[in-house]
């Protein structure tokens, strides 16, 4: 009995879909080429130690460059530091954030001002905004010990970037003001977009300001608060440009953090293996504390 190998007609649908394929393959390609190549060659890289000159010689050392990286107790306090400033200015600014969003959210006067005001610092380059504040810490001419000297609180200029203690809090307080009004607009944008029934029947039932935020309006900010913590978290441990102005990982290696060791390592010292193998261990932790913030945070049925 003979069979119908005739193909079948594709639909309407199906034809749209292989067309939308065909059309977006060149753009693919590219993206590929740009992004995947890199990273493939990156992570060969990291298998193997460079020995740097007029002529390069690779030595394939397997995971030696990961072995000899994770028993350096400067990697690991470098962890630790570059944790501390993520944990801390990602938390301030989402605290911030959510305390300036909110009072938009409410309209006082000036609230357009106050909106727009947000955007100067978030515009700023990150490179200029660590100029500045360079400047305003300036243990020979800064505004911060000109204006705490005026008030009496200080008796002679302090250099405050040169003071272990101090250094690695004063590089997040200016991390805080060039990116907290980020979170602020994401989040007053998100509150602009909720329900206002929902707020108003709680309100009728007796519920007061505060009960009405933390039961009503924070749990539908969840989405929101995702994808701020998401890219916050990922750019505040990929922190780079800002310690690199402002103290070059001094005083003492205080502020020294995972992306600048890595930097350290590929240019300065010429372990291009060993700084390809810190880049992927970068990529880990941003990708692990990404899924930990989904796992807690992402509920698909709030938003439905």
């Amino acid at each position: 009995m003979a069979t119908n190998t005739a193909k079948r007609p594709l639909s309407l649908q199906q034809q749209d879909a292989r067309a939308a394929w065909l059309l977006l393959a060149p753009s693919l390609l590219i993206i590929l080429g740009v992004t995947l190549w890199p990273v493939i060659s990156t992570f060969i890289l990291s298998f193997f130690r460079l020995q740097t000159g007029l002529n390069q010689v690779r030595t394939f050392v397997g995971l030696g460059n990961y072995i000899e990286m994770l028993r350096d107790q400067t990697f690991w306090e470098t962890i630790g530091r570059t944790l501390y400033f993520t944990v801390v200015s990602v938390g301030i600014e989402l605290a911030l954030g959510l305390a300036v969003a909110q009072l938009i959210h409410s309209r006082p006067w000036g609230w357009q001002f106050l909106r727009f005001s947000l955007i100067i610092p978030w515009a700023v380059p990150t490179i200029v905004n660590g100029a500045m504040w360079r400047w305003i810490y300036s243990a020979d001419f800064g505004a911060l010990n000109g204006l705490l000297l005026q008030l009496g609180l200080i008796k002679h200029y302090v250099p405050w970037l040169s003071l272990p203690n101090m250094a690695m809090n004063l590089v997040i307080v200016a991390d805080i003001w060039h990116t907290m009004p980020f979170v602020a607009l994401v989040l007053q944008a998100a509150l602009a977009g909720l329900p206002e029934d929902l707020d108003e029947a709680a309100a009728v039932d007796g519920a007061n300001a505060w009960q009405r935020f933390w039961q009503i309006r924070l749990p539908l900010l969840r989405p929101a608060i995702l994808v701020a913590l998401i890219v916050r978290t990922v750019d505040a441990f990929r922190v780079f440009d800002i310690v690199y102005i402002l103290t070059s990982g001094g005083p003492a290696y205080k502020t020294l953090t995972i992306t600048y060791l890595t930097y350290l390592n590929s240019f300065a010292f010429g372990k291009q293996g060993i700084g390809a193998a810190l880049s992927f261990l970068i990529s880990m932790f941003t990708i692990i504390m990404a899924l930990i913030y989904i796992r807690f945070l992402y509920r698909p049925e709030e938003t439905q």
